[in-house]
């Protein structure tokens, strides 16, 4: 029951992200929520390059098996967050000499600090299967920042009011993460043991290198369509970005996090057993059923919800890119959590780091290469994203294929029909809009339904045997 309540307050940190960017979009004007966008997507990368190496470190050493090793993992992992919140303070000073102004820069440089350090201290109580404060805390953190965010653009709104409101937030929620996780009673202490640094280091490095790369393949790319598009001419196609790869990201993270222990377990129990193979497919068809109805699921409201929740001096630059930001988005979560299995259950992470720069390099070059050819509009570049994504996503199948499985096409067949139902009614909904979108509600909707009745009694029989 605690993993349910757990998994839900990643639901519900993703809805609560998910309004917070509609309500900011409509407050601000178009150039100050291109800012507000970069901003964030700055911070998150500076939150991951210099903390994330230490959050895989706590993911595969803390606790331990004993009192005495927590408390010697907790030292080095206080030691080494401290670490990185110096990084973080230096490359914000640094940034000072690219024009940034000192204010935004302090800001931005607390900001990942406070997310980087919030996300290492989640991870260790999720490791130390303290569920209850988990997922108080995970709630409270979305819930906090937010209020944060929108009291900083009701005092004014301006980028920089909003992104101090931020600061506010994680202010706040810092004091309330030290009186909720504050542990009764004595706790052995430890000194630092450089060995155990160096441990951290080298296990974390290459992990933390793939997520680096990842977290900077969105941020190249909307630097690339504001200094394309400009400020308020990139607002739309940053917005799109912003709401539509959340879902997919959610939705397959969450997947896996119920399934890849079990495939964990087996490929280190038994091997590439045909156990194995039979798991592995159903995992994978999983993974991709799910996505592709996440994809057919946005196509089949995307107009009428543009007309509902979109800043109307934001809705032509959101229409125009929003169907390619969704392939984009679906191509990138298989190649970032599904194709690299095989990889991670054989430990082959230069492997992973290498698919994760292609990915990042495919990605933001299609793009250039596709308004410099054809013609620098957010469409085009963005289509040529989604193009180079696709490529990425080619060479993880062939990774994935380095390890047998026994793929159920069925659902994904099923799911695949429903997202090119919907593709196409969101094509005609141009010329009759409501017939379009009710009818690829309507027959999309069905073959989603039965995918799922399909990956239902997959399951069924797996557990029967």
């Amino acid at each position: 029951m605690a993993k349910i309540i757990a998994l839900g307050a990643y639901f519900y940190q993703a809805l609560i992200a998910f309004g917070l960017l509609i309500i900011i979009a409509h407050w601000l004007a178009p150039a100050d929520y291109a800012a507000y966008s970069l901003f964030i997507s700055l911070s998150q990368f500076g939150a991951i390059a210099a903390f994330e190496w230490v959050r895989f470190s706590c993911m595969r050493f803390y606790p331990g098996q004993t009192v005495e090793s927590e408390a010697a993992e907790r030292r080095t992992i206080a030691a080494e967050a401290a670490a990185c919140a110096l990084f973080c303070l230096v490359a914000a000073a640094v940034s000072l000499a690219f024009g940034i102004s000192p204010l935004v820069a302090l800001v931005g440089g607390l900001v990942a600090v406070a997310q980087g350090g919030s996300d290492l201290h989640l991870t260790m109580l999720r490791f130390r299967q303290d569920f209850r404060a988990f997922s108080v805390l995970q709630g409270s953190r979305a819930t906090i920042l937010a209020m944060g965010t929108l009291i900083g653009a009701m005092v004014s709104p301006t980028f920089l009011s909003t992104v101090t409101g931020l600061l506010g937030g994680y202010a706040l929620y810092a004091l309330l993460a030290a009186l909720l996780s504050r542990r009764a009673g004595p706790r052995p202490s430890a000194s630092l043991d450089m060995a155990r640094v160096r441990k951290h280091l080298v296990y974390g490095s290459v992990s933390a290198g793939a997520a680096s790369a990842s977290m900077f393949a969105p941020l190249a790319l909307k630097a690339i369509f504001t200094s394309a598009l400009g400020p308020g001419g990139a607002a739309g196609a940053l917005l799109a970005l912003d709401l539509l790869q959340r879902p997919f990201v959610l939705i397959v993270s969450a997947l896996q996090a119920i399934q890849y222990p079990e495939i964990v377990a087996a490929h280190d129990k038994g091997g590439e057993t045909p156990v194995l193979r039979r798991q592995l497919g159903q995992y994978y068809a999983l993974l991709t059923s799910f996505a592709l109805m996440m994809a057919a699921g946005i196509f089949a409201v995307l107009v009428p919800a543009t007309w509902l929740v979109i800043s109307p001096n934001l809705q032509t630059g959101f229409l125009a890119t929003a169907p390619f930001v969704i392939i984009l988005s679906l191509a990138r979560v298989l190649t970032q959590i599904m194709l690299p299995t095989p990889l991670h259950l054989k430990q082959r992470l230069t492997a992973i780091f290498a698919l994760a720069a292609i990915d990042c390099a495919l990605l933001n070059l299609v793009a250039l290469t596709a308004g410099f050819l054809l013609a620098p509009t957010d469409a085009i570049m963005m289509a040529g994203g989604a193009l180079g994504a696709i490529f990425a996503s080619l060479i993880g199948l062939r990774l994935m294929a380095t390890l047998a499985f026994d793929f159920t096409w069925p659902p994904v067949l099923f799911a695949a029909a429903g997202l090119s139902v919907t593709i196409l009614a969101f094509a005609l909904s141009y010329q009759s809009a409501y017939v379009a979108t009710a009818a690829g509600i309507v027959i999309g909707g069905a073959c989603c339904l039965l995918s799922l009745n399909r990956l239902r009694l997959g399951m069924r029989a797996s557990n029967a045997t």
